[in-house]
């Protein structure tokens, strides 16, 4: 039996919100929780996120150095795979631009880790120019568990499984490499303008 789902059909978004709506998609008022294993629960004391090279650590943050760096509070347009989208959702944390760039990071892809062993693979060019980052809060709050807290990766351009919950850091890499879903038949890249769900696509 696949892994893979292909997802639901439903009903468009409101009037006047078509051109930030992706194909095939339709917009939730909810925050639907999908999730590919148990939620994970690690104490904010024994929290790290690292940046590595070949298995090798370049750069290492705990959960109050990370705190401490430069954020930002922002608004996105999200978008799952599963073909819910939701509109202006509210977030806080820091670039990857500040991420990487704290780190020496040079490299043409990352491969983002996290607890519960989920990955995801994406180009330097997607998480870079200010169209990623490590959020730590959702709608003024702390990020829950439920919706990847302490910290997840957030890249809304993307399909949304490309934005990892409970990211520990990310492996630089010369060339792309599958995650998780990547390995069950998803897109490599995700894009959701282009319908870019699975391989193929």
């Amino acid at each position: 039996m696949s892994f893979v789902s292909r997802g639901f059909h439903g009903r468009r978004g409101a009037a006047g919100t078509e051109t930030r709506v992706p194909p095939g998609q339709h917009v939730t008022a909810g925050f639907p929780v999908l999730s590919a294993g148990p939620t994970p629960r690690t104490p904010l004391t024994e929290w790290t996120f690292s940046v590595r090279r070949q298995g090798g650590e370049l750069r290492s943050w705990s959960w109050a150095e990370l705190r401490a760096l430069p954020a930002e509070t922002f608004s996105a347009d999200i978008h799952c795979v599963t073909r819910w989208s939701k509109l202006d959702t509210r977030w806080r944390g820091v670039s990857m631009d500040t991420v990487l760039d704290g780190a020496g990071a040079d490299a043409a892809y990352v491969r983002a880790f996290c607890d519960g062993g989920y990955t995801t693979n994406l180009p330097v060019a997607d998480v870079t120019g200010g169209r990623a980052w490590v959020v730590h809060e959702y709608d003024g709050r702390p990020l829950d568990p439920e919706h990847g807290g302490p910290a997840r990766l957030l890249v809304p351009h993307l399909y949304f499984w490309k934005s990892a919950k409970w990211i520990r850091g990310v492996d630089l890499l010369d060339h792309d490499e599958p995650g998780f879903w990547e390995t069950y038949g998803y897109h490599m890249y995700g894009d959701p303008w282009k319908e870019q769900r699975y391989h193929g696509d």
